[in-house]
């Protein structure tokens, strides 16, 4: 790397500045207040967060398969409910499929719908056949035990029930929640850039307990942005 910047490949930002922009990127302060703390450039500030959220993304992408206690839901994201539309498959919102292994990590991914082709193809590419799965009484989780998962409970929402004992998916519901509060925060999130900032909040969420800006410096140093 000719500028000697082990966080970034071929860039003319030093390494004290970059430390400080991704220190306050771990705060989860917003590009403006960070440009006006940096006193770096609008276009630069946008630059470099999209290159964390980016290496963010694969970070996550590369995670390794949830096993144990899981938790399936479906979420939607997108402009506040219409009166008279709603349900799954609101008008103008992105869904959005979860993946939550209990006291561990949630994975997140955009899809084309709901279908319980596409949710169970997914499931079965991130979910060890050995686990539990915990999910409502949608369709789309309709024959599970068909495809290897012999252990599948199903909690009743229609039905007023939320949690019998172990049987609930509080903790998926749990991310969405959060998910949903902090992208409030940007009053709106292009669609092109959407899929970074849910994998971010998946990162947020799974290293709440860490030191997300530690964690991120060691992320960079391993794998340079822009490599």
């Amino acid at each position: 790397m000719p500028n000697g910047n082990k966080y970034i490949f071929r860039s003319k930002l030093s390494e004290a500045k970059f430390r400080e922009l991704a220190r306050y990127f771990a705060l989860d302060l917003d590009a403006l207040k960070i440009t006006a703390l940096t006193n770096l450039d609008r276009n630069t500030v946008n630059r470099y967060l999209r290159l964390l959220r980016e290496r963010i993304a694969q970070v996550c992408e590369e995670d390794s398969p949830l096993k144990g206690l899981i938790e399936v839901d479906e979420s939607y994201f997108g402009p506040r409910r219409q009166r008279g539309i709603r349900g799954r498959g609101a008008r103008k919102k992105t869904p959005v499929f979860g993946i939550l292994q209990r006291q561990g990590r949630v994975y997140t991914q955009i899809v084309p719908n709901c279908s319980r082709m596409v949710l169970q193809g997914i499931l079965e590419g991130k979910v060890k056949k050995e686990s539990t799965i915990h999910s409502d009484c949608f369709s789309g989780y309709d024959g599970l035990v068909d495809l290897g998962y012999k252990k599948h409970y199903r909690i009743r929402h229609g039905q007023n029930e939320f949690a019998l004992k172990d049987n609930h998916i509080n903790g998926i519901e749990s991310f969405w929640s959060f998910a949903k509060r902090r992208l409030m925060k940007f009053q709106g999130v292009p669609k092109s850039t959407f899929y970074l900032h849910l994998k971010e909040c998946e990162f947020r969420f799974n290293h709440r307990n860490d030191n997300i800006y530690r964690l991120l410096l060691k992320i960079c140093r391993e794998k340079p942005l822009g490599t």
